[in-house]
């Protein structure tokens, strides 16, 4: 489990490097000081990532080339800004404390990464459960690059992982950087993409307004949510709204999901880029765009490409003359290729991937369900059109909706804007735009709808950032908009603290004091597994202590691969067709419920890379254990009464097993296992 020192010094860490890296960039891409520092973090992050991904993979994985590849990072970064430091004008800047409050609100979407201890037991969040993306973190940590599928062991699938990873990778290079484990790498990233983010929109907020309140408006924003619990103490929306999930706020996304947040800030700083385009940033915005693409396909791919197309047509019609013209495209090409380049690898395992689940295209004609079934067909799907942008997007997003599309709208009409910031606010408007727009319509079609529910993301920040500022401007000439938009941001809080409540507390479940004893069990399978062989336990092991039934005690506690980590992993990153990932969940949870086949035995003996399994007194096979007296299997290890670990007879170490232990050993001896045949027997 994460310990708190390791945390803090990670994130610390990510943000001085990430500084460093993007400070002399952002002082070029934005000299006013309401943007040079506070773009830096997510501008650095980006660029840093996007860049250590192909020098890793080309150079080899080592701790060692972590470290010389973070040290070259922050002498370059600091040798290029005091030498050559790029001109920050005197206007105004995010003061140094407004820093320090978003470091500090930053904490409380990091909180649902964070494990409770009660009375001896482990609770954990809900957000854990999209968290299990941990398991990739320590596969990196462990074996390097390129990345593996931690999830599924069959040869069926294709070689690879087809998702984008390139947070995680992050996550890893600094766990590897450090020393310390990938769950708090994971907290440590969430924190600093959270903080990263709140930087980005007070900068925008400051830079918009000119108003420093603006800065203290975009933190008090980010902590509102939805107005579903004032709805449900006033009245029941039962039967009037869908069931369907409304696009989420700031504080919640950044809890869930902080690979999406991170891409959509890429989305906003490559927006930015695009609306100043120069040749010398032509690099920057290839590097920036392909991170977003890399951490989020729906946010920095789908939504970030259809607003650079309309971004793109919009200043080819602005632009003074043929030449001009001609110059713009040449420069957005050369972008386009560069970020195609770099994110080729994702591109194509995408494709792959997407081809080999069988589903069509990934996305598909639906739009957004707001209305529920007191409303009767067809006329509701007819109404939902307007729906969502009449009540659904006002009931998600009380706080910045409707404020920030004033304040937006104002902006676009006013007649005293300079032609570059207006390209900006431009940008930035088709921007929002196409992030609430294809949601709107679309719908993709792999596991969870999330380009409508990640796509927003992009369009959250933009408005939070101009609500801020069209506030910070009303309370001063228009007290009425002030006043309205105040009462909106009110009925939004109660929804942010809800959800800080919750990562605060956690799921407090009848299962939390047998979830920490299972470090121990884990510890005991390391021993016996080596670093790059895959395991098999019960899918369902400790599925209820998180909100959606998720191998979780493996994703936080194995450091290992497993041969199948339980469906709703499997339907995210294992690129096989649905009725398949049907089969495979039936199969083993026969095996581990006791009702296991002898073609089932033999099938999950020899056909998915399993090569120890685990089988606790939780499962239903304890009783009726499959594997005892098989010749295929022998007990290695127990601890009686709790748990028993078999290994696959015969299942030596292969000579790339060999290499990865002895390079394991030599970094941490605990990472080798017991033996690589099967040991005597050891009782507890």
């Amino acid at each position: 489990m994460p310990d708190f020192p390791d945390v803090l010094l990670c994130g610390l860490t990510m943000l001085a490097i990430c500084v460093c890296v993007g400070l002399p960039l952002s002082s070029r891409l934005a000299p006013q000081r309401a943007l040079a520092w506070a773009l830096a973090p997510a501008l650095g992050w980006a660029v840093f990532s996007a860049l250590a991904l192909p020098i890793l993979t080309v150079a080899g994985w080592s701790r060692s080339h972590v470290i010389l590849l973070c040290g070259v990072a922050v002498v370059a970064g600091a040798a290029i800004f005091f030498r050559s430091p790029g001109r920050i004008d005197d206007g105004p800047a995010v003061p140094i404390w407004a820093y320090l409050a978003a470091a500090l609100l930053a904490i409380l979407p990091t909180l649902g990464v964070w494990p409770k201890l009660s009375d001896g037991g482990l609770v954990l969040a809900a957000p854990l459960f999209d968290h299990s993306k941990i398991a990739i973190i320590d596969d990196v940590v462990r074996l390097g690059l390129p990345v593996g599928n931690p999830f599924y062991g069959g040869a069926d699938a294709i070689q690879g992982l087809a998702y984008y990873y390139l947070w995680h990778f992050s996550a890893a290079v600094f766990a590897a950087l450090l020393g310390v484990g990938g769950w708090a790498a994971d907290s440590a990233l969430t924190w600093f993409t959270a903080f990263a983010s709140l930087s980005l929109m007070m900068g925008l907020a400051l830079h918009i307004s000119g108003r420093r309140l603006a800065v203290v408006l975009a933190l008090l924003l980010s902590l509102a949510a939805s107005l579903g619990p004032v709805l449900r103490f006033v009245f029941s929306p039962g039967g009037w709204l869908s069931q369907v999930q409304l696009p989420h706020s700031w504080i919640f996304q950044a809890t869930w999901v902080p690979q999406h947040l991170a891409s959509a800030c890429c989305a906003v700083l490559a927006v930015l880029i695009l609306s100043r385009l120069n040749w010398p940033l032509v690099p920057l915005l290839a590097l920036v765009a392909a991170a977003g693409f890399e951490s989020s396909a729906w946010v920095g791919g789908i939504i970030f490409g259809a607003a650079a197309l309309a971004i793109g047509v919009w200043l080819m019609l602005d632009a003074d003359g043929l030449r001009s013209r001609i110059d713009l495209l040449a420069k957005a090409g050369a972008a386009v290729v560069l970020a195609v380049v770099l994110a080729y690898p994702f591109l194509r395992e995408e494709f792959t991937a997407t081809a080999a689940r069988h589903l069509g295209a990934p996305i598909a004609f639906h739009p957004y369900e707001v209305l529920g079934s007191l409303v009767a067909d067809p006329a509701r799907r007819l109404f939902d059109l307007l729906a969502y942008w009449l009540i659904g997007l006002v009931i998600a997003l009380p706080a910045i909706y409707p404020a920030g599309v004033a304040a937006l709208f104002g902006t676009l009409v006013r007649r005293d804007v300079a032609p570059a910031e207006r390209r900006l606010v431009v940008a930035l408007a088709a921007l929002a735009g196409a992030s609430f727009g294809i949601p709107w319509l679309f719908a993709s079609t792999i596991a969870n709808n999330d380009l409508g529910w990640r796509g927003v993301l992009p369009g959250v920040l933009v408005l939070t950032a101009f609500a801020a500022a069209g506030l910070s401007r009303w309370l001063a000439t228009a007290p009425a908009r002030a006043m309205a938009a105040l009462a909106c941001l009110a009925l939004g809080i109660p929804g942010g603290v809800a959800i800080i409540a919750d990562n605060a507390i956690g799921l407090r479940l009848p299962s939390a004091p047998a979830l920490a004893e299972t470090p121990e069990m884990w510890e005991a399978v390391r021993r016996h597994t080596a670093p790059d062989e895959r395991i098999a336990n019960n899918p369902l092991f400790f599925f209820d202590s998180v909100q959606w039934p998720v191998n979780i005690s493996w994703a936080l506690f194995a450091d290992r691969r497993s041969c199948f980590a339980g469906w709703n992993l499997a339907r995210a990153f294992v690129p096989l067709p649905e009725s398949e990932l049907d089969r495979l969940e039936q199969m083993f949870d026969r095996v581990f419920a006791g009702d296991g086949t002898p073609r089932d035995i033999e099938d999950i003996a020899t056909r998915y890379d399993c090569r120890v399994f685990i089988l606790t007194a939780r499962d239903g096979a304890w009783n009726r254990d499959p594997f005892a007296g098989d010749p295929r299997f022998r007990r290695v290890d127990e601890r009686e009464g709790k748990w028993r670990i078999y290994r696959v007879v015969g299942a030596t170490a292969t000579r790339r097993n060999v290499v990865t232990i002895r390079q394991a050993a030599r970094s941490d001896p605990r990472t080798v296992p017991a033996t690589l045949e099967a040991p005597p027997l050891r009782r507890r």
